[in-house]
């Protein structure tokens, strides 16, 4: 008999230091600054959730990864988390991943594409406008 288990969603708004987090069955986005006073208390309940989703079953997720700005600690807990979802059987067809950045912003560009080459899927690139101040 096939169950699916569904886990319950897990929303943080963001600040000016934190980006908002939205974790959803079949949905992981995170947008905004990731500058966090203690990325380790940031972004375990983080870890936490998406590694009990990994072990459930990972469904086809679409992961959006939309940060205005991320410091080098969160791109530790970035990779870690995106190297859990990468472990999962079949990844490369169960993961659609979407990397935003500024227009002009190749260090942002560039850490997408340290990302993609860690992970066993292929990242969908998005070059946005200059955010107005």
């Amino acid at each position: 008999m096939f169950s699916f288990f569904y886990m319950q969603d897990f929303l943080i708004n963001g600040t000016k230091r934190t980006p908002q987090v939205k974790l959803e069955n079949g949905t992981i986005h995170f947008s905004g600054r990731s500058v966090p006073a203690d990325p380790a208390v940031f972004y375990q309940p983080i870890y936490n959730w998406i590694n009990e989703y990994h072990q459930k079953g990972l469904i086809s997720t679409n992961i959006i990864l939309n940060f205005e700005y991320i410091n080098t600690a969160s791109t530790k807990w970035i990779f870690n988390i995106l190297k859990v979802l990468g472990k999962a059987d079949k990844a490369h067809e169960k993961l659609n991943v979407t990397w935003y950045f500024e227009e002009g912003d190749d260090d942002m560009f560039d850490l997408g594409n340290i990302f993609q080459s860690l992970v066993p899927t292929d990242f969908k690139f998005v070059e946005t406008k200059e955010k107005a101040n």
